[in-house]
């Protein structure tokens, strides 16, 4: 079956995912490279590894190939099986039909209309032998299609996939499901404020739209008390904003504060997380890097600067004097 199709609002996710790369444990004796493959029962080989190019294309699809062994013999109900990493539900596993591709492959399609929900899905192949779903691993990805993608920006749903390693070396991707989406674009940082440029998906701005800095430790639900908010320019589909720092330091209290950055497109509508989706990069947050820049304040020298969360979205961290 596959997972449900409709949005779920992300105005209150304020954390950033805690399940990045949790892969589930397998039965068997750990190895000195991490958690062994599955033990062989009754004296039986191990199986072969199996393995799966992926395929992107522009639409948000993907084509898995994997390496079939020479003795598999795959079943009308073989699939390529997608699972929702923490997830327990009809809906948090998808089953792909796995046939041979022609080539001495085996192929399953990922359609760009099957939606999958916000999260990390591991990757297994059940071949129809009775044994159960194999882990799989990664291949050659060919991502080339998703470097500086640009759908049209009507687009009322925006649903990425991009495959990666997992550090234990298997296969999974990384889904996002948004509509409306602001796709953070160029950002320029300077010692009094940053300024963010992007583009606009499925919503289109009324007057009075603003960008929002919201302070993660706020017990408010909406963050309102204390959202530092700033206006929007924009010019069709693409949003310009600028954010001085000298607000959001004098608000500091202790430690390391991260703020998350939204845009309230027109009055009473709800706030739109800025992200960084469009492109090839699964985990951006050792990827892209911006320098935290010295600010005075109040309680002294503070250091800020912005980052992409573990789910890609975009923050700024307030740190104090001495850096934490």
């Amino acid at each position: 079956m596959t997972a449900p199709s409709q949005l779920t609002s992300n105005e209150h996710e304020t954390k950033e995912s805690s399940a990045i790369d949790q892969d589930p444990t397998v039965p068997g004796r750990p190895g000195p490279d991490g958690p062994e493959r599955p033990a062989e029962r009754g004296g039986e080989a191990a199986p072969v590894e199996l393995r799966a190019d992926c395929i992107a294309d522009s639409a948000g699809g993907l084509t898995f190939d994997l390496n079939a062994p020479h003795d598999a013999h795959t079943t009308w109900n073989a699939a390529l099986v997608l699972r929702l990493r923490g997830g327990d539900g009809a809906d948090d596993e998808v089953r792909l039909p796995l046939g041979p591709n022609g080539a001495g492959r085996l192929r399953a399609v990922l359609p760009s209309t099957v939606a999958l929900a916000e999260g990390r899905w591991n990757a297994y192949a059940d071949l129809g032998d009775g044994r159960d779903p194999r882990r799989l691993l990664p291949g050659v990805n060919d991502l080339r299609s998703l470097v500086d993608r640009r759908p049209l920006a009507g687009i009322g749903r925006l649903g990425v996939r991009i495959p990666y390693a997992t550090k234990f070396g298997n296969l999974a991707l990384r889904s996002w499901l948004r509509g409306p989406h602001a796709e953070a674009g160029d950002i320029l940082v300077a010692p009094d404020g940053m300024t963010v440029s992007g583009r606009l998906y499925g919503a289109v701005p009324a007057a009075g739209a603003r960008a929002e800095a919201r302070p993660r430790r706020t017990a408010s639900p909406d963050g309102a008390s204390a959202t530092v908010t700033v206006p929007l320019t924009v010019e069709g589909a693409d949003f310009t904003f600028t954010l001085p720092y000298a607000e959001l330091a004098g608000r500091w209290e202790q430690g390391k504060e991260p703020w998350d950055l939204w845009l309230r497109l027109a009055e009473g509508a709800r706030p739109v997380r800025i992200a960084r989706l469009l492109d090839d990069v699964a985990d951006k947050k050792q990827v892209f890097s911006y320098p935290a820049l010295p600010v005075p304040a109040a309680a002294g020298e503070l250091r800020i600067g912005p980052y992409y969360t573990l789910d890609n979205d975009l923050a700024l961290r307030v740190a104090g004097p001495d850096g934490s």
